[in-house]
């Protein structure tokens, strides 16, 4: 009876491993799914954008208005319209063509951003952003324009990457031109220490680089680029995906540890971050 007992229990037991690790199972593929829900949302997201972008003029409201092209600090790239964040001496970089409106942009930056900083802080990748103002020619308003502007009078004092950041976590909906205003820009800068000071509200309010951008988003128009988020490394396609691969953030990273393979990493300098 002893024996009928102890057999009973090891039965019920191996039940009740077997009842975990199918729930463990079924928790699994629930995470899969919603995660490649997620990524379909992103890349069906990125086809739109990037129809509207090849169909749209991508002129805003003050495209129209013309002054002496001011260049940011810093910025490099042909006619220097690329502005650099991380090692100048990294074995890869990844370039990237951004609308500060673009809600897929802010997917972009939302999902990868943590990512794209660990390989700019090892010193493996560098990155350059060109900025455009696709979303002020499709919808009108001037947000586009305005928070590119004040992007680049952020990297005047070396804060782009950390004010690039806060513009992204706090973007308005696309409809919602509330960048066009300069007051919400500089509202944004508190969240950077050290950015608002009266030489960055200057900057804002003047649209001291709006001609520079203009012309960065001419260059966006002449490459042949299907919308933004355009993201290429080492001058290939990445996004929504290199080939055959989706885009996620252990491709990323394989894709730069594969370019850099027996690279040594770049010299890093420090860069602020935001509050």
């Amino acid at each position: 009876m002893s024996e009928n007992n102890q057999e009973g229990k090891r039965a019920a037991r191996d039940r009740l491993i077997q009842q975990r690790e199918q729930e463990k199972a079924r928790e699994r593929r629930r995470r899969t799914l919603i995660v490649s829900a997620a990524l379909v949302g992103v890349l069906a997201l990125a086809a739109v954008v990037g129809v509207i972008a090849a169909n749209s003029g991508g002129k805003g409201d003050k495209a129209s208005g013309s002054g002496p092209v001011v260049t940011p600090s810093g910025a490099t790239g042909k006619d220097n319209l690329a502005i650099p964040v991380g090692a100048d001496d990294a074995p890869s970089t990844l370039t990237v063509w951004e609308d500060f409106r673009c809600p897929v942009c802010a997917q972009f930056e939302n999902a990868f951003r943590d990512t794209i900083h660990e390989l700019e802080r090892s010193g493996q990748l560098k990155v350059e952003y060109h900025l455009a103002t696709i979303i002020d020619g499709n919808l009108g308003g001037s947000g586009s324009l305005d928070a590119a502007n004040a992007a680049a009078c952020a990297q005047n004092v070396g804060k782009f990457s950390a004010y690039h950041d806060v513009l992204y976590r706090n973007q308005p909906e696309e409809t919602d031109d509330a960048f066009g205003k300069s007051s919400k820009l500089i509202e944004l800068a508190g969240k950077v220490g050290g950015l608002d000071t009266p030489a960055f509200r200057s900057c804002v309010e003047d649209g001291t680089h709006d001609t520079w951008v203009k012309k960065s988003n001419t260059a966006f128009q002449n490459g042949g680029f299907r919308g933004t988020p355009t993201a290429l490394l080492n001058g290939e396609s990445i996004f929504p995906k290199k080939g055959n691969e989706p885009i996620t953030v252990a491709n990323l990273k394989k894709w730069v540890a594969e370019a850099n393979k027996g690279k040594k990493p770049g010299k890093v300098t420090p860069t602020p971050s935001a509050s």
